[in-house]
């Protein structure tokens, strides 16, 4: 007994029979190590097989199979096999004298061996299972959903009787690896509630359950991901599954999770880390090319440029020999890190071309998105791609493909758009929701650009069509009655000219109407969106903090960040302010320790630019150990993101050292500043001299004002002036320069920034700034967060600080020279005024 336990990979449960040693043909079916073996059984005792003989040979049939390499499999050698078509008769005729389990484990070996969809015996297996299926226990409801996905029935309405059960037996389940493919394989036809009942489900399992493997915790952020919900409290959890279990992940997993974290832009400092370090040696111990596609996906994005360079050696070398599906992920890969090596970057576009018959819609679209983000020269491959996407466009009936192909589409330089396309995506308008609407709309646009109506005179056409996107779109968002809908269909459409343009009051006035919905769980999304419109919505922000105080302790920590942005982002104080500001850094600071590294940056910036500085959270940042583990963390991300968190770093490290000198932490960007400055010199923009040469005619001579002038901590002031104590300009000389070195600041509350001594006693520095449109909300005059601080902190510098918002210069109003000197000497002699 102790031996077929070993030698046997399924249970015997799954055949209720009499013992193994009365059956002897049984037990020789359940021992075999080949195919050849069972075919030969089956053939001398075929008038004896009974329903376990024949349910037990085809699943050890498969379980042979499933042993072998995917280079030796030969599904159609066994599926042509006679004895393997006896097998199937004999099953079909036996199906219901089968038991709940062999019927589904039959049916899924059965499907496994690539057996036609269509097939009677598959057929009957589907319709039989149906009938039975509310009797199914969890693991049989499983594989069955596995079955289903299978032969793509993933949204049909059988897979929604599979979800009823589900919903109805959820309470039962109490295995976590039967729980996560259910979930998994139920996900595009579950509704909402059940969704949150699943990840409830998943985080009280994951809690209680004495082991926790890799591949359900994984299936379970999967989900996560379908759901486009980064519900944090779960996903933490996950996140600790795989950290305490990263030596026991396989590659292809590792590689998988790390994609799913990147893409869910759910950052994880330890995790991040030690995937980055055990990817680096399985770069250097890959077996196949397709295994070192995989490892690329997964490294590159977070890869050194020394480790980039050898990656990219061995792709030139690889990418002949990898699966064209690789390709295409390899492709995107580049895009996303902006991989700029034009060997490789022709290397892949010619693989990719060999291969294009073998593409699909899909692929073409992500072939497509990828390759615009590229340095690519292969106009004969951008050419087919149009002419594939064009025809594939012209017989698809679905909407959201056909909105997909219509986006990639627009991003070809088209030399003409055919009038048949135009009708179909005009025909599947009404079908569209907001997030396929604004893709239509920004798609519309790109062919709308004059360079390309020059050519094809067809603008009306296309006006046409984007009054008709923008009607419904209108429509859609005025109808809206559930906020979380709304809130849903927005998470992908925060792009585009034509949402800032149409929607954006109404979606604001949408909000407004449905602010009895707000909750703790839709507030952090709600806010990004307010702060993303840039339009000062007061009573939508006065529900988010309300709800926020009554919900704080609910709402996990680094959701937060979300929610307190919008407000010091638009410079808002909402009712209660100072209560609102303390109950969500109480929060913070207690669950301290859940924040990687960058979010903790984060955090304390936003709360700077508030004037909030936590003595607990600036110590916890500044301080080696933190310091060298946010190192660590950046040089896991893609450089743009890492060159933000820096620079954020620099204006909390600027925002601590002049409004809490007490803390005594030290000013150390002044090199990283300096090299910032000579990487991103200030563009002279015809208006900054224009106003250069108002002051010198306001003046009296053009060296009374300075352009660009850097200030100790490199803030960049647009235009400095110096008054004397009777409010007269004094001249520029060499020695009266503003320098940016801060080595003469001494610490301490009563201490100046520097040594005002070169200037004549009572003079007083003038900071003129010129504020573009992006300095304000969209519906208001007054300033956001961030330049309020810079405002504060130039005055904390000893300036007198005069702000020109561009909405008054450029008004009808100032269309004199007159004028505009006038309105100069207004703002900088108010005082005086």
């Amino acid at each position: 007994m102790f031996c077929w336990k070993r030698v046997i990979p399924f249970s015997l449960r799954f055949f209720p029979m009499r013992s193994v040693s009365s059956d002897p043909l049984l037990h020789q079916l359940m021992t075999s190590t080949n195919q050849f073996q069972i075919f030969q059984l089956v053939g001398i005792h075929k008038s004896k097989l009974t329903v376990q003989h024949v349910g037990c040979a085809i699943n050890t049939l498969w379980e042979i199979q499933k042993e072998k390499p995917s280079t030796s499999l030969n599904f159609e050698t066994i599926r042509n096999h006679p004895e393997f078509i006896a097998l199937r008769i004999l099953a079909e005729n036996k199906i219901d004298f089968m038991n709940d389990t062999t019927l589904v484990n039959t049916l899924y070996a059965i499907i496994r061996f690539n057996v036609e969809a269509h097939d009677s015996l598959v057929q009957q297996l589907l319709v039989e299972g149906w009938r039975r299926l509310e009797r199914f226990e969890p693991d049989t409801l499983s594989k069955f959903s596995v079955c289903l996905e299978k032969i793509d029935l993933d949204t049909s309405p059988l897979m929604g009787e599979v979800t009823n059960a589900l919903s109805t037996n959820l309470d039962d389940i109490q295995n976590i690896r039967i729980l996560s493919s259910l979930m998994i394989k139920t996900f595009p036809v579950t509704s909402t509630r059940l969704q949150h009942r699943l990840i409830k489900k998943a985080e009280s399992l994951i809690e209680t359950s004495h082991h926790v493997d890799v591949h359900s915790v994984r299936r379970i952020v999967q989900f996560l991901f379908s759901m486009k919900y980064d519900y944090q409290p779960l996903l933490d959890k996950c996140n600790q599954v795989f950290v305490r279990d990263i030596k026991k992940m396989s590659t292809d997993t590792m590689c998988i999770v790390t994609s799913l974290y990147r893409q869910m832009s759910f950052k994880q400092f330890e995790f991040q880390v030690m995937a980055k370090s055990a990817l680096l040696e399985f770069s250097n111990l890959w077996n196949t090319a397709d295994h070192f596609g995989k490892i690329f996906c997964a490294l590159f994005p977070m890869a050194s440029q020394e480790t980039r360079n050898k990656l990219e050696d061995d792709l030139v070398i690889l990418a002949d020999k990898i699966h064209h599906i690789s390709l295409v992920y390899i492709l995107e890969t580049m895009a996303e890190a902006e991989c700029r090596n034009p060997m490789l970057i022709q290397k892949i576009c010619s693989a990719i071309q060999d291969n294009l018959d073998h593409y699909q819609r899909l692929y073409l679209c992500k072939i497509t998105d990828a390759l615009v983000c590229l340095p690519c020269q292969n106009y004969q491959l951008f050419a087919d791609l149009q002419k594939r996407l064009t025809a594939y466009m012209k017989t698809c009936y679905v909407p959201a493909i056909l909105v997909m192909m219509t986006r990639s589409l627009s991003l070809l330089t088209l030399t003409k758009v055919d009038e048949a396309i135009l009708t179909k995506i005009d025909a599947v308008i009404p079908q569209c929701d907001l997030s396929d609407l604004n893709s239509i709309a920004n798609s519309v646009i790109r062919w709308l650009q004059p360079a390309r109506v020059s050519r094809q005179n067809k603008s009306g056409l296309y006006e046409k069509l984007l009054h008709k996107v923008s009607r419904h779109g209108l429509e859609r968002v005025k109808n809206m009655d559930n906020l979380d809908n709304l809130l849903n269909e927005l998470t992908y459409m925060m792009n585009g000219q034509w949402l800032h343009n149409m929607l954006l009051d109404d979606i604001l006035h949408s909000c407004q109407r449905l602010l009895h919905q707000v909750t703790w769980r839709n507030a952090p999304f709600l806010a990004l969106v307010i702060s993303y419109c840039n339009t000062l919505c007061p009573p939508v922000l006065d529900k988010i903090a309300e709800v926020t105080m009554e919900n704080v302790t609910k709402i996990h920590p680094t959701d937060l960040n979300r929610i307190l942005y919008a407000f010091i982002n638009l410079n808002y104080d909402p009712p209660r302010e100072e209560e609102f500001f303390n109950l969500c850094i109480q929060h913070i600071l207690v669950n301290l320790n859940s924040f990687p590294p960058h979010l903790m940056v984060l955090v304390g910036f936003t709360l700077a630019v508030a004037q909030y500085f936590p003595e607990e959270l600036i110590r916890s940042i500044f301080n080696i150990g933190f310091l060298t583990k946010l190192d660590s963390e950046l040089d896991t991300f893609p450089p743009d993101r890492s060159s933000k968190i820096r620079m954020r770093l620099m204006h909390l490290n600027r925002a601590v050292c002049l409004e809490c000198p007490e803390y005594q932490v030290p000013w150390f960007h002044e090199e990283y500043c300096r090299q910032m400055k000579q990487r991103d010199a200030n563009s002279k923009r015809s208006i900054y001299h224009q106003i250069h040469l108002f002051l010198g005619d306001l003046f009296g001579g053009i060296n009374y004002a300075k352009m660009f002038v850097t200030t100790p901590y490199y803030y960049t002031v647009d235009f400095e002036c110096i008054l004397n104590k009777n409010k007269k300009p004094i001249a520029y000389m060499e020695e009266n320069k503003l320098s940016s070195n801060v080595a003469e600041v001494q610490w301490g509350l009563e201490s100046q920034i520097w040594d005002n001594k070169s200037l004549p006693q009572g003079a007083q520095r003038v900071a003129i700034e010129f504020l573009n449109p992006v300095a304000f909300c969209r519906n208001s005059s007054k300033i956001k967060g961030l330049n309020a601080m810079k405002k504060r902190h130039l005055e904390i510098l000893g300036y007198y600080v005069v702000q020109i918002p561009s909405f008054e210069w450029n008004s009808m109003e100032l269309g004199t020279k007159d004028a505009w000197i006038n309105y100069l000497r207004k703002k900088i002699f108010a005082n005086e005024l």
